[in-house]
């Protein structure tokens, strides 16, 4: 291979890698398009423009480039992983765990069910695919992927609070309460829990429950400065 061509693969390449990890997507699919062009056999390349093409609801596509990655390296755990995402999304589960028996040789997983390991994994980028889409304002995409992440893997404060916010700012306040509430259960020591189940009540103009909520909040969480303004300003208010 030409040293010119070697230098604008490498370019392209720390270009696009650089746009995709500092989220300008729409920059970094056309850098890593024109890169897969030139050189169709870099895996790490396949399953970035995999992810892009899957946010931008392109499953076909995302498909394809997993595929692909995952053809040119059969241990890519990422890319495999990848993939399952969205051959559950497109509904073709037994793609999906063909993919996961393939790569960890789980012969003993029963149908319908996954490896935690794979389950834990796949509910990481649920999350932060609906992290993206919550960013964005995109609130039902972003609900969307929190309940599938919490359907893969139940008991996460993190992800429970997320759900509750993007329910609140949607406009469900009631379905954002019962989220909340679970999510202060399952962990209490998590002040973002708390600080939005106070709001979602708030929103509710069920006042004096978000300022008993923030009180609750101080009780587990002393030096949580949120709650404390917030309870700062319920009190101007009144």
């Amino acid at each position: 291979m030409p040293e010119r061509l070697r230098n604008k693969i490498r370019e392209l390449h720390q270009r696009g890698v650089e746009a995709y990890d500092r989220g300008d997507y729409s920059v970094a699919l056309g850098l890593l398009e024109e890169l897969d062009s030139i050189n169709p056999r870099m895996a790490d390349v396949l399953n970035r423009l995999g992810i892009i093409s899957n946010m931008d609801d392109d499953l076909k596509s995302a498909v394809e480039y997993l595929q692909r990655a995952v053809a040119l390296n059969p241990s890519y755990t990422e890319a495999a992983l990848n993939l399952t995402i969205t051959y559950n999304e497109l509904g073709e589960m037994d793609k999906a765990y063909e993919i996961f028996n393939r790569l960890s040789n789980a012969g003993n997983i029963k149908e319908g069910e996954l490896d935690p390991y794979a389950a834990g994994k796949i509910a990481n980028e649920h999350y932060r695919v609906g992290k993206i889409y919550l960013q964005f304002n995109r609130l039902d995409e972003a609900i969307e992927e929190f309940r599938k992440a919490l359907k893969l893997r139940s008991g996460l404060a993190d992800v429970q609070t997320k759900l509750g916010t993007a329910l609140r700012e949607n406009g469900d306040a009631d379905g954002a309460i019962t989220v909340l509430e679970e999510a202060v259960k399952t962990n209490p020591k998590y002040g973002a829990a708390w600080v939005q189940l106070g709001l979602a009540y708030y929103s509710l103009g069920n006042h004096p429950q978000a300022n008993e909520t923030w009180q609750r909040a101080l009780k587990e969480l002393p030096d949580l400065k949120e709650a404390s303004t917030l309870l700062k300003l319920y009190e101007q208010e009144e």
